[in-house]
């Protein structure tokens, strides 16, 4: 997990080394982002062609195209965030690495017929 107090280049590009120690071999994932220019930089492009990953990018003034990532993060707020004080920035990022494990590991969804994302995950890569 990463987090940063700006949005700046280096903590875009550590998202990506740290997404290439993580990603299955087999996994090929789209990687969702808005228009900021972070994700129109020439390093950043150069990252996504390396890692051979496919970047989708919101249009401009369509909130409707990162909806799944706002749907996390409001998530993450009611569930998380919102229910602690929190004093510094590794303080807040250990609460988003255990939030994450949780959402992934622990929590289960009715939306995956009671699943963890990973569990089901799992059993849908198993059917392939």
């Amino acid at each position: 997990c990463t987090a940063s107090y700006s949005p700046d280049m280096e903590l875009v590009l550590g998202m990506l080394d740290e997404l290439e120690t993580k990603l299955p071999v087999y996994s090929h994932p789209v990687i969702h982002s808005d228009q900021g220019s972070q994700y129109q930089s020439p390093s950043y492009q150069a990252r996504l062609k390396e890692m051979e990953l496919v970047q989708s990018m919101s249009r401009k003034g369509n909130c409707h195209d990162n909806a799944p990532g706002e749907t996390i993060f409001n998530l993450m707020k009611r569930e998380r965030l919102n229910r602690v004080k929190l004093h510094s920035l590794e303080e807040v990022q250990q609460e988003l690495e255990d939030y994450i494990y949780w959402f992934n590991n622990i929590r289960r969804s009715n939306k995956l017929n009671y699943a963890t994302p990973v569990k089901y995950r799992d059993r849908v890569m198993a059917t392939i």
